[in-house]
């Protein structure tokens, strides 16, 4: 399967100067004259194993002393992990169990960051019931973690860290799915192992509260997250407060702390809960380090209607996880499919770190490479 693929592969990429991608030291800062431009190439047709309703985490780590790459799909509230040589040779996903209680109501496993000794940590996207609002069938997400010490085939779960404020529900939304909450998260490490960033998407009532927001972790603290999430809001970095009143419009409350509204990166036009149904916002951040550009790079959803059609796939960069400094998203295609992110080519490459060429997926099915370009004015 593998040289078959290359050779398909090869035709496609001929024009290319291939940079693999590491993730490993330092990550040297190359002059870049105005913003990167992103070309799509087409190529041979390739699947995650399991079936894709959240962003895929990947992590390569050794077995028996070989590097194996390993991949995360979720769908329905259900985290799955597959397992090989490539992206292209992965066994058949299998469920993720956990160690004592399962998060309630379902977990989409979005982000997986490992530690030098080994032991992974996963930050997945949780759906709870929202019936502040009554009996709708629609739910208040929010972003939990937990941890595992045997390569993803188990997890404990440390708990929800980031949630909608009380207050923020929207109980006469128009939306298919959402009353408000946060969630759809993407989670990098910095360079200096100081901070995890979240980039996450916030669905609260209110319009200028909407779209993608920032929340760091300290590395330090991520044992015990709880209560250790700030927010990046106008500027600052803010704490929770300490919860005060144990229950919501009656609905018992499981946080003893309340996260503040994060500052939008980009603008929402159009509310997740317009009256007409009519949308246009960003969601479901994906981002990675790229050692071509030397930045980051964020792949973004923007919906077009309350059903979260899509409008297009965008992107942004930024030299740091700064939030204050990524650069206005830029079309990457039109329509596309939930959930693009990219899988660097080549051992070392992951969702989190891709070099000049890495498979485009959406929705757990790539038929692109993504090609990034440093543009000249």
């Amino acid at each position: 399967m593998r040289p078959r693929f290359a050779v398909l592969l090869g035709a496609a990429l001929a024009a290319l100067t291939i940079i693999e991608s590491t993730g490993v030291g330092a990550r040297p800062r190359v002059p870049l004259i105005g913003v990167p431009l992103i070309r799509l190439i087409p190529a041979p047709e390739i699947w995650l194993n399991g079936d894709v309703d959240s962003n895929s985490p990947s992590v390569w780590d050794l077995v028996d002393g070989v590097p194996r790459l390993h991949v995360f799909t979720s769908t329905a509230g259900v985290a799955r992990r597959s397992e090989g040589d490539a992206i292209e040779t992965l066994s058949r996903a299998a469920d993720v169990a956990w160690l004592g209680p399962t998060p309630q109501q379902g977990t989409w496993m979005e982000a997986v960051v490992a530690d030098e000794q080994g032991v992974w940590y996963g930050y997945y996207h949780n759906e709870r019931a929202g019936m502040v609002c009554g009996d709708t069938g629609k739910v208040l997400p929010r972003v939990g973690a937990a941890r595992s010490t045997d390569r993803g085939l188990t997890w404990e779960d440390l708990g929800p860290i980031l949630e909608g404020p009380p207050g923020t529900a929207a109980c006469e939304t128009t939306n298919h799915f959402f009353h408000g909450g946060v969630g759809d998260v993407s989670v990098m490490l910095d360079d200096d192992h100081e901070f995890l960033y979240l980039f996450y998407s916030q669905y609260l009532t209110d319009i200028t509260a909407q779209g993608i927001a920032v929340a760091r972790l300290t590395w330090a603290g991520r044992d015990e997250p709880q209560g250790r999430v700030e927010v990046w809001s106008d500027g600052a970095w803010l704490p929770p407060a300490e919860m005060t009143e144990v229950e919501e419009n009656g609905q018992p409350r499981e946080a003893a702390w309340v996260n503040a509204v994060g500052t939008p990166l980009f603008p929402t036009s159009r509310s997740w809960h317009d009256p007409e149904g009519i949308t246009d916002a960003y969601w479901g951040a994906a981002v990675h380090w790229n050692t071509y550009l030397s930045r980051y790079v964020m792949l973004l959803n923007r919906s077009q209607d309350v059903t979260f059609t899509q409008q297009g796939i965008y992107a942004a960069f930024n030299e740091t996880l700064d939030p204050s400094t990524w650069s206005p998203p830029r079309l990457v295609l039109n329509g596309g499919r939930w959930y693009p992110q990219v899988m660097g080519l080549g051992e070392g490459g992951t969702d989190k770190f891709a070099g000049q060429a890495a498979r485009f997926f959406m929705s757990g099915q790539s038929t692109y490479i993504m090609q990034f370009l440093r543009e000249v004015p």
